[in-house]
């Protein structure tokens, strides 16, 4: 079993040396907020512990390099799902090798891409060799941990949904446990017999027990088949990322109302200093971030196109503003419709064009016939442009620019 300190931050840097824990040792580095200590503590002998220390980077420069460097996930579900995220925002990776960790974007010059573990990205994000990254969030919190160079460009990728929950045992002594509340006020949990949970986070974990006041808990780290420990007996609870809950009901495991630590989805993220000191870096995030706002804007949205006879634009336009799902993004675009009859050219009807979501989609076709629209046409839309993102602007103030 073990103890992760959690307030102590852990750097993912290079270098570690293992060392027994003396009375004369840690307040050599307790005191540097910029030093990072991984305690391991046995259940029975905290005196008897070894104590990881990761060394951290503490130079303010970045690496010297010319090229602008994107870390990618390289395996799995999150992988695939960024990579047609970028091709539908005419970004596709070229990548001449499926093994190799290099690729270009064609469309954004002096960029490569590097194709990374999620957490690596988030750790080379840190150390400033890497400058933008597309990870999930939960990624970002676990491995960054509240590191003051990580800032969020685009929080909400809208793929990779899921939330880092606290799990229990729906029998035994859990059974009639459903709440967070609940499970801190049980007698069992003692200082000798403290609540055992494995899990792979081991930095949001103990902060998130800590902060929901569970004082007697104890940590085991684990990367898989979390769901197997409360029955193989190893441990009391997990702490997993969850999506559909399938597999924990599956196991006969169950969330609890306030154990939810955290909702992740895929996210943006970037290094502050290299937004704010390497030649390109910010131009670039403005494309990718316009080029992901215009395309995120735009999913679930058609334009619907009719045409309606009318005696003025006001008029047709009171009609359709008359109806509640006919408004479009600012309002209807209304033009007349020149045709020629009996040698002389008039206006009788006029063209209406909105942006409906498909939600709204029948809804909306419905309302147009119903105050004489016809000759509807619909099509998808790909973009939507906005004058200025506003996450582009508070990427901006972040900065201090």
């Amino acid at each position: 079993m073990s103890v992760v300190n959690p307030f102590l931050r852990q750097c993912p840097y290079a270098a570690s040396t293992a060392y027994s824990p003396t009375s004369d040792l840690l307040p050599k580095f307790t005191h540097s907020s910029r030093m990072s200590l991984k305690f391991t503590i046995s259940s029975c002998a905290l005196a008897a512990s070894p104590v990881t220390v990761s060394y951290v980077n503490t130079d303010k420069r970045i690496p010297d390099r010319n090229e602008i460097r994107f870390g990618l996930p390289s395996k799995g579900r999150m992988a695939s799902d960024t990579l047609d995220l970028l091709k539908d925002c005419q970004l596709s990776v070229r990548q001449v090798n499926p093994r190799q960790y290099v690729a270009q974007i064609p469309q954004l010059a002096n960029l490569e891409v590097w194709f990374q573990r999620p957490k690596d990205i988030v750790r080379k994000l840190v150390s400033g060799d890497l400058d933008l990254g597309i990870v999930g969030l939960d990624t970002v919190y676990e491995y960054g941990q509240e590191n003051e160079d990580l800032i969020f460009v685009h929080d909400a990728l809208d793929y990779g949904d899921c939330r880092l929950s606290l799990a229990i045992p729906k029998y035994g002594i859990f059974e009639n446990i459903n709440s967070l509340k609940e499970l801190a006020a049980m007698p069992q949990w003692t200082a000798e017999k403290p609540l055992r949970v494995a899990t792979g986070f081991t930095y949001l974990g103990p902060k998130f027990m800590k902060e929901s006041g569970l004082k007697h808990v104890i940590f085991s780290t684990a990367d898989g088949a979390l769901e197997a420990a409360p029955a193989m007996g190893i441990a009391d609870a997990i702490v997993d990322l969850v999506s559909s809950g399938t597999t924990l009901r599956e196991n006969d495991l169950k969330e609890i109302e306030g154990g939810i630590i955290l909702e992740s989805q895929a996210v943006l993220v970037a290094s502050r200093k290299s937004l704010v000191q390497r030649k390109g870096v910010l131009d670039a995030t403005h494309e990718i971030l316009e080029r992901l706002e215009a395309h995120l804007k735009a999913a679930g949205q058609f334009t619907v196109t009719a045409n309606m006879r009318g005696n003025s634009e006001e008029e047709v336009a009171e009609r359709i503003l008359s109806q509640n799902s006919l408004s479009g993004l600012q309002g209807p675009t209304i033009s007349p419709v020149f045709c020629k009859r009996d040698g002389k050219v008039s206006a009788d009807y006029y063209a209406i064009v909105i942006c409906v979501p498909k939600k709204s989609l029948y809804q909306s076709v419905q309302q147009l016939r119903a105050i004489g629209g016809s000759g509807v046409l619909i099509s998808p839309l790909t973009y939507i442009f906005d004058e200025e993102t506003p996450r582009w602007r508070e990427l901006l103030s972040k900065l201090g620019l």
